[in-house]
């Protein structure tokens, strides 16, 4: 029998039969090693993830004290100031501020605006794999091409870019299930040098504005949209963090997803009308963001469970995006699925807002590599992240 254990070796390189095993079981269960509530059923995850009775946060109803949570320790203060300001942690009125603000650089228009850009950006990098004959998919292509095109909206130059990966993959290290006192220090570190390079450069932009997101939210606060500068630096960290984590890991799941299934990696390569069925089938298929926390804020019942105030939720998506009750044979991978709900971009007020921008970086990264490696293969088998909240892998060595 399969068995949901996040941190075991064998779950992690094959969550899904887990997850059957949950499904089957009923649509709550309690997880005592983290001391949440997991939901792995897929109409289940759609309803909570837009019952407002739920909450990313609970400080605006609640003191710590009053929520029955301690306060999380104070050499974590820097983690979670900057964590605590973005708007996906925040709830209504403060994210429904701070998201009106942001959604004007991802309105469909400036969305494809950019189309040209990462089109180009993702046959240039597709071109120099090419050229070298074999390397890393990861490096070469699925993590430069995101980063770079949400470092471009930021506006952050490109001589400050190497940092970026490194100090976000730290930062995220703090998502997973209880995580080790070595990842809460890394990731203390890495908020403290973002956040201290993100004031110099917003004191920049206010003197020399200019056309990109941070000169523009700096301008909505002149103009009264009032956003603190911790609110901004939270908010360019979260957009550099959602704004590429899932994009790269959509990026290497997918194509080891295509390499392990070669009558479907043949069918996209004899045409490539398939690839915007197959972007959306690959995120379903092989989750890039697993798992997804509530608070509850007033209690809530599940299938005559009562979850109480205080209570935590874990939303599990990989299982809601495998659930045949929605799916029709989930397990099999098919590139040419019409009806399919995934939830892998997550759903009510809290529904990536950049979701439009990964669907062409995920769709212009693959046609460059179907037109530019028609003959592109897996060179050995790659190692997978010790992580299960962000799924991914450490590399994929590939042969052009």
């Amino acid at each position: 029998m399969a068995v949901f254990d996040p941190w075991d070796p064998a779950f992690l390189a094959d969550p899904y039969p887990a997850y059957a095993e949950l499904r089957a079981k009923g649509r709550v269960h309690y997880f005592e090693p983290t001391g949440q509530w997991l939901v792995p059923h897929h109409a289940d995850v759609s309803a909570l993830l837009r019952d407002r009775r739920l909450g990313r946060t609970y400080l605006h109803r609640f003191s710590h004290e009053d929520f029955g949570r301690a306060a999380p320790p104070a050499e974590h203060e820097p983690f979670h100031t900057l964590n605590d300001h973005g708007m996906l942690d925040l709830e209504p009125p403060d994210h429904t501020r701070i998201r009106r603000l942001v959604s004007k650089a991802f309105t469909p228009r400036t969305v494809e605006q950019l189309r040209p850009y990462v089109t180009g950006l993702a046959a240039d990098l597709v071109d120099r794999l090419v050229e070298k004959g074999d390397g890393d998919l990861l490096s070469d292509v699925a993590e430069p091409l995101p980063v770079a095109v949400i470092a471009e909206m930021l506006g952050i130059p490109e001589s400050d870019r190497a940092p970026l990966r490194p100090w976000s993959a730290d930062i995220c290290g703090m998502y997973e299930l209880n995580p080790p006192q070595e990842t809460a220090r890394k990731a203390v570190r890495a908020s403290v040098e973002f956040s201290e390079y993100l004031r110099e450069l917003i004191a920049e932009r206010r003197k020399e504005p200019g056309e990109d997101l941070i000169s523009g939210l700096i301008a909505a606060h002149d103009e009264g949209d009032r956003l603190t500068e911790q609110e901004m630096i939270s908010t360019c960290v979260l957009l550099l963090n959602a704004g590429h984590e899932a994009t790269v890991n959509s990026t290497v799941n997918g194509w080891y997803a295509l390499f392990r299934d070669p009558d479907q990696l043949a069918a996209l390569r004899a045409d490539h009308s398939l690839v915007p069925s197959a972007v959306e089938e690959l995120m379903r298929y092989d989750t890039p963001l697993q798992l997804f926390e509530r608070w509850v804020l007033d209690d809530i019942e599940i299938d005559g469970t009562t979850i109480p105030r205080g209570a935590e939720i874990a939303m599990l998506f990989g299982s809601a995006n495998h659930d045949p009750a929605v799916f029709e044979n989930p397990g099999r991978l098919d590139l040419t699925r019409q009806d399919n709900p995934h939830i892998s971009f997550s759903a009510g007020i809290h529904y990536c807002i950049g979701a439009p921008l990964a669907r062409i970086e995920l769709a212009a990264s693959m046609t460059a590599l179907l037109e530019k490696a028609p003959t592109l293969s897996l060179a050995q088998d790659p190692e997978r992240k010790p992580n299960f909240v962000i799924r991914g892998l450490e590399g994929l060595a590939v042969t052009v």
